[in-house]
């Protein structure tokens, strides 16, 4: 549906950006995960329940055994494992020497791009590279037979962190139709979204006053049960119509949602150093993250705080 913006118009942009990021990484996982694949293969199961026993009895005997019989790109990859559990100057030197086994681990671009590089630009150079090498990996057969449900795919994994990181720094960089192309297409990739790439995609379709699409967007996942979601549909619907009954009833199913937020959005609260490790659903943890990420929008809307400020009575936190 198109809308058009009446009251709380944007105010002019102010020049901080911010870069939101998911806050758990599961890339620790990922090399168990694909033991256990290569385990598997060849054994036929009769049934679910014979599967899981078997998987019951390896992880009873100290878990599965390494493969040996690994490809150059593998190999390259159990040494981004490392790298990943690695501190300091090892995880860098790490991520090149798997470089020089593989030049198609996109891994390695990504964690140089976070930890070596002296710029944005040489940032956004590494995670270019990372995105090649792995459409490399992949091949071009992928990107049409598994459109939709990519992450459910263990080798698209650096692929899609890559690129990730891509569209965070065109957006630091101000590049911001760039960066969004990135986001959209990642989620025609993998409709699940595993990475949360649609929360973030959401604060930079508002900070680019790109309602329309943002509605489009809110609809694809209309079932979505997280704080950004609920603030970020009713921040929509004030957008379009200030303080009517559809963003009055969107308001109040955000403070049941999540209660915890306003009192950081409207400064009760400061907002710690850093972000929590773990989010959960409904808790202050959740409220800080999408406070961190979405205070600029709520800043930018004209008119926002006031209305959500008459909104909250003796809400937690606040």
């Amino acid at each position: 549906m198109s809308k058009k913006r009446t009251k709380g118009k944007k105010k002019a942009r102010s020049g901080s950006r911010s870069l939101p990021v998911p806050t758990f990484d599961r890339r620790v996982m990922e090399q168990l995960m694909r033991d256990l694949g290569h385990l598997l293969e060849g054994h036929e199961f009769k049934s679910i329940e014979e599967a899981n026993a078997f998987l019951q009895q390896v992880v009873a005997s100290g878990g599965p055994t390494p493969a040996t019989d690994l490809t150059p790109l593998e190999r390259a990859q159990d040494l981004m494992y490392e790298a990943w559990e690695a501190t300091g100057k090892r995880r860098v030197k790490l991520a090149r020497q798997a470089l020089q086994i593989s030049e198609d681990c996109a891994d390695a671009y990504v964690l140089l791009a976070e930890e070596a590089a002296g710029s944005l630009h040489e940032a956004q150079a590494l995670y270019e590279q990372g995105i090649k090498a792995g459409e490399r990996a992949l091949g071009p057969e992928m990107f049409e037979e598994d459109v939709g449900h990519f992450w459910g795919v263990l080798e698209t994994r650096p692929y899609m962190r890559a690129r990730t990181g891509l569209a965070q720094c065109l957006w630091l960089l101000g590049k911001n139709e760039e960066a969004i192309a990135h986001y959209q297409d990642m989620l025609r990739l993998n409709l699940n979204d595993n990475q949360g790439i649609r929360y973030i995609l959401a604060n930079c379709l508002l900070e680019d006053g790109r309602d329309e699409e943002l509605g489009a967007l809110l609809q694809q996942y209309k079932d979505d049960a997280a704080a950004t979601w609920a603030y970020s549909r009713a921040l929509w619907w004030f957008r379009d119509e200030g303080t009517g009954d559809s963003a009055n009833r969107a308001l109040q199913e955000a403070l049941r949602t999540n209660p915890y937020v306003p009192a950081y959005l409207l400064g009760h609260k400061s907002l710690p150093r850093q972000l929590p490790p773990y989010v959960g659903l409904g808790d202050e943890s959740e409220a800080v993250e999408y406070a961190a990420h979405a205070l600029g929008v709520w800043h930018m809307t004209e008119g926002a705080l006031a209305w959500l400020a008459s909104h909250v009575k003796e809400q937690p936190g606040s």
